[in-house]
Parts: structure tokens; sequence; C-alpha cells
């Protein structure tokens, strides 16, 4: 259930840079999956490529397709974090766009596997970097499977004319495959328009804003130290409480009914 979506409006960069920033700040255990079909960033920007071979979504996708082994191969792929302490791990995503071809087959099996790390031991919540939607292939079943999708624009009317078609897309697919309502928000970066204003507008909820924090978001795409005390990362991190809070509404909404007694009452 604890699945939290990232997806960017058109046009709007920041996705991975929101993704990562929450990532590195929140306090719930969690796995960071790179799950855009463009290519994944994070292992070549901000851990600088230094692994000890070939790891993430391609390799698992590649190893599932001839195995059907992604129980147990799916911890092998991760990287830590936060090592030694596997409280923070990071499934890179596929190296080359071209890879997205193996993924796409997958990406139901993935949610199916995302939704089952909240009962693990220990359990997980799954951060989901999705990308755009706009691409050939889209991780459609993430965003179904999610008890939170946000939706990431900057707040200038350009980007704005920009994520109001993301999210009518979004919740058109999501009507349609009966996704219930209430998962879906706006997570606004950088100045521009008011929150109550972009939510007007949109009719949507917006979550937070990101401040423009140029130096640090240049750490997150290329490598370097993180500085917690950043406006970045203290309004990421301040994510996590309104995040959580709706998490634990969606949850109580779909438990209620068997705590009361009264089965399939909603």
């Amino acid at each position: 259930m604890a699945i939290i979506a990232l997806v960017s409006a058109k046009g709007s960069p920041g996705v991975t840079t929101a993704a990562l920033a929450a990532a590195l700040t929140w306090h719930r255990r969690l796995v960071l999956a790179e799950c855009d079909p463009a290519g994944g960033s994070i292992l070549a920007g901000f851990l600088g490529g230094a692994l000890d071979g070939p790891r993430g979504l391609g390799e698992l996708a590649v190893g599932e397709l001839r195995d059907g082994n992604l129980e147990t191969a799916f911890w092998s792929q991760l990287v830590d974090l936060d090592a030694p302490r596997r409280e923070r791990l990071l499934l890179p995503g596929v190296v080359d766009p071209a890879q997205s071809g193996s993924v796409t087959p997958l990406w139901q099996r993935f949610a199916d596997f995302f939704v089952g790390l909240e009962r693990g031991t220990p359990p997980y919540d799954v951060l989901v970097d999705c990308g755009r939607l706009h691409v050939t292939n889209p991780p459609w079943p993430l965003l179904r499977a999610a008890s939170v999708v946000l939706v990431v624009s900057r707040s200038e009317l350009p980007d704005l004319s920009g994520a109001q078609a993301t999210v009518k897309a979004i919740e058109r697919d999501f009507a349609e495959h009966r996704v219930p309502a209430g998962t879906l928000r706006l997570l606004l970066v950088g100045n521009g328009h008011g929150r109550a204003e972009v939510s007007r507008a949109l009719k949507l909820p917006v979550i937070g804003r990101l401040p423009d924090d140029p130096r640090t978001a240049r750490v997150l795409a290329l490598g370097g130290t993180v500085r917690a005390g950043r406006p970045l990362m203290r309004a990421a991190g301040a994510l996590e409480v309104p995040v959580g809070a709706l998490l634990e509404r969606r949850r109580a909404r779909l438990t209620w009914p068997v705590a009361q007694g009264v089965p399939d009452a909603l």
C-alpha cells in the first residue's frame, strides 16, 4: 500500500531531484526506485557511477524474464544510500532507454512486488520516480498501485498548463481502472503562483512546495556533499509529514470496514 509515486508534468523537470531529496531526508525506511522509461540518472550522477558492476531495474527485468526470481534477485540490485544501515536503498533505473523494452512487460509485476514490501521484515515504503508520462510505455501500473501520486510541476503558467494536462490524463486513467479517489496531489517547485491559486486552477490539493536551490540541486544531480540544512533538503524533509498523514488516512479508509465488522461496506 505504501507506494509514493512522483511523476513530472509535461515539460517540467525536477522529479528525480525531489525524489532523491525525499529519500535522503525522510525518517521512514524506504526504497527509491527509478522507474523512468527514459532512463535513470542517480547512479551516473549523484553516485558518480562508482559501483562494482551493472545493477538496477534493467538487470532485474532481464533476470525476471529469464528466471522469474524477482523476490530473491531484488535485494542484490539495490544500492545502500546510507551504508551500512540499509534504511535508504536505491534501485537504479535503466542505463539505456532501449532497455525499457524489457521492463515494460513487467510494470504490473513490479507494482505488485513493491506493494508487498510494506509487509516485509523489515517493512519498506517505496518512492517511485516515474519520470514523465509523455514517453513510450509509461509505468501506469505503478501509478495505479500507489497510495500517493505527486505530480511535480513548477508554478509558472507554461508549466501549470502542462501539469493540468498531466493531471487530466492521470484522472482519466484512474477512472477507467477504478483507482480509488484521493491519491493525487500537486508538488510545486520554485517561485510563482501561490499554492491556493494553483490548487483552485487545477482543482487538486497542493501538498507542498520545494524552493529553488540551485546549489543543492546540482549536488543531487552531479554528486557531492549533501547539506541537511539547505532549503531544498529542509523542504523535502518536511514533505514526510503531509505524505505520511495522507497514507494513514488512506490506510484507515481501506481497513475501516473490516475493523467495524462490516465487510464490503464501502
